[in-house]
């Protein structure tokens, strides 16, 4: 363990330790095994791991502002600690302390694990949480869905073009036949345009290389990222990352429309791939501690609203042995 912090007591400063081994990913099992006898010594550990894990999320918001990029967490908390000394714990955890009014202002940060939003997702015009799905109406006549974890946002208009920004998530637009305005869906460094059509986008942000991806269901669909341009007919998907554009893959319209319908399905997903999707619809964090397990392939429908169901089917399946902790975090091997 590290030295101790002055602000903290005892047990405060072991629960951020722990924390800080967690998201590491170099947790063995042994660890997990202490970990777990650590928590099961009292009330006091179990909240004070609970405790460090919502501090955690505001050390991590205001820690980007304030502390050197390579700043430890331990050390954010010390700080945020003595401001706790000076204002209520309830401002520090509100989001009412001067701490976190300056990262409102300077702090854009790209969570770990995704344990929170972004400021950019919390400043959304739309925003669902995890598990939410939302409906709603765009310039009067866009119909939007959103699925889980989605914040989109309103930009200015364009000469003939209502435009709004996928800032991260998934999210199904459809326009009325002959619109007199086209929409356009910014996401990333992409452009999707559409004069009268559906078709989805989804940018998983936070994730490796962050690709965006545009699958078109009806009408004729445009996406433009620099000098790259692509046009999409129903049944058709195309990708994009840092490297370009990928080239068009045929998709089936089923398959692909499944989550609103509350449905998530898995063909042959890794393992690895399909822990980041479920941890989409669930409260908490699967941590995958097995890389080898990682590349195993999952097949399966399973509930958005029914996500614990999928973890026994992964206990199941592969054999896996799950061990959770308080906060809904789940470390799978």
């Amino acid at each position: 363990m590290r030295n101790a912090h002055p602000v903290l007591d005892p047990v405060e400063r072991e629960a951020v330790d722990w924390l800080e081994r967690l998201t590491s990913g170099e947790m063995t099992p042994e660890d997990v095994a202490t970990l777990k006898r650590w928590l099961a010594r009292s009330r006091q550990h179990e909240a004070a791991f609970l405790d460090a894990k919502r501090l955690w999320h505001t050390a991590g918001v205001a820690g980007h502002a304030l502390f050197e990029p390579d700043a430890s967490f331990a050390g954010r908390l010390d700080v945020l600690g003595r401001r706790r000394k000076r204002t209520s714990r309830r401002a520090v955890l509100c989001g009412g302390g001067a701490v976190l009014t300056s990262a409102c202002v300077y702090g854009m940060l790209d969570p770990p694990f995704r344990l929170w939003s972004s400021l950019s997702e919390l400043r959304a015009d739309y925003r669902t949480g995890t598990g939410e799905q939302r409906n709603v109406i765009f310039v009067g006549d866009v119909t939007i869905n959103l699925n889980t974890q989605t914040s989109l946002a309103v930009r200015p208009t364009e000469g003939a073009e209502d435009r709004i920004e996928l800032i991260a998530g998934e999210a199904s637009f459809a326009t009325p036949a002959r619109a007199a305005r086209s929409l356009v869906v910014l996401a990333a460094d992409g452009r999707t345009i559409v004069q009268s059509g559906r078709f989805d986008v989804r940018f998983t942000a936070g994730v490796a290389r962050s690709p965006v991806s545009v699958t078109c269901f009806e009408g004729a669909v445009r996406i433009e990222r620099g000098p790259d341009v692509t046009d999409l007919q129903p049944g058709q998907r195309v990708r994009y990352d840092r490297s370009g554009l990928s080239e068009i893959a045929a998709v089936d319209p089923q398959v692909a429309s499944e989550w609103q319908r509350g449905i998530v399905e898995f063909r042959g997903t890794p393992l690895g791939e399909a822990v980041d999707e479920i941890n989409r619809y669930r409260p908490g964090r699967i941590i995958l501690m097995n890389a080898t397990l990682g590349q195993k392939q999952l097949s399966g429908r399973f509930r958005i609203d029914q996500m614990n169901e999928a973890l026994l089917g992964l206990e199941r399946a592969f054999g896996a042995k799950l061990q959770r902790l308080p906060g809904g975090i789940v470390l799978l091997s």
